[in-house]
């Protein structure tokens, strides 16, 4: 029997015990919109060999660690060598010049604002990056730079593939990672959209000022006794007061902002997606028997 000489005998990936073990076992990676928009990123620049290779390597625990910082992640991935590989990623932060131009674009919308602070990604998001004629996400080779120190001519390969699948399930669990990552960090890009939306403020104020009269006028106090048979009757001062029923344009606010508690120990069931769910359906069930049939239209 004859051998070829490309033939070699394939050395299998050694097991560390503390690897990172991607939560996506079975099926795609990327539960959300923004993720998956991440993975079709990296599946669009990496081979289909080395992308199975990389889902595999992802789920077995074999990346070690993930270090990301603004504009870059360098991580360690343990291949068959007993020396693991290491890993740099690095994707270009945006100048300060177009995330003024961005941070203007989101604050015109202020859904954007009220979804970012509960911890949501816009679906519409990159409308406010298109404005500023920049990308949020990776949308050919140059805007991604990779490096491994693996013997593989390939780049990117099953390593970098490793560490980018597990950087989609990061951005499902925090989407401020993306935006980290194009140099912003949460809390300044909500510095950036409250600062707008506060220089927008004193002018309407100083109208509703000129308007408002100088002082209320004082209405006499009526003992309780001597006006029990209109207890219950409206006013004429609020026949102009309208309320309005409706399902909050953010499901769950409180849960996103602030996370899962410390207590919660089942890893197999999301507490953010469960309690989500929990709030819709009671959502629903008070529209219902507050409204009855119009709140099904």
């Amino acid at each position: 029997m004859g051998w070829g000489w490309d033939w070699y005998p394939k050395a299998r990936p050694r097991r560390p015990a503390d690897g990172i073990k991607a939560q996506t076992q079975r099926g795609q990676f990327g539960k959300s919109w923004w993720a998956s928009k991440w993975i079709d990123a990296l599946e669009r620049l990496v081979d289909p060999g080395r992308l199975s290779r990389g889902r595999s390597y992802a789920r077995s625990g074999q990346v070690l660690n993930l270090d990301i910082k603004p504009g870059r992640v360098d991580s360690r991935v343990q291949g068959s060598m007993p020396k693991p590989y290491k890993v740099e990623i690095e994707i270009k932060p945006l100048s300060p010049k177009d995330w003024e131009r961005v941070a203007d674009a989101m604050a015109k919308q202020a859904i954007f604002a009220a979804k970012l602070l509960a911890g949501e990604m816009p679906q519409n998001i990159e409308e406010a990056f298109a404005a500023a004629k920049v990308n949020l996400f990776p949308v050919a080779h140059d805007d991604l730079e990779t490096e491994c120190s693996c013997p593989d001519y390939s780049n990117p390969c099953k390593h970098i593939a490793a560490v980018y699948y597990l950087l989609g399930e990061q951005f499902d669990a925090d989407p401020f990672l993306l935006f980290r990552l194009r140099g912003k960090s949460k809390d300044e890009i909500i510095a950036m959209l409250r600062a707008r939306r506060t220089a927008a403020e004193p002018e309407t104020q100083s109208v509703k000022e000129t308007k408002r009269p100088s002082r209320a006028p004082v209405e006499p106090v009526i003992p309780l006794e001597q006006c029990l048979d209109q207890f219950w009757a409206a006013t004429d001062n609020l026949e102009d007061l309208a309320v309005k029923l409706e399902a909050p344009s953010v499901d769950a606010i409180p849960i996103k902002r602030l996370g899962a508690p410390g207590f919660w120990r089942d890893s197999k069931v999301d507490f953010i997606a469960l309690f989500a769910r929990a709030y819709k359906a009671l959502t629903k069930a008070s529209l219902d028997t507050a409204l009855g049939s119009q709140s099904k239209k």
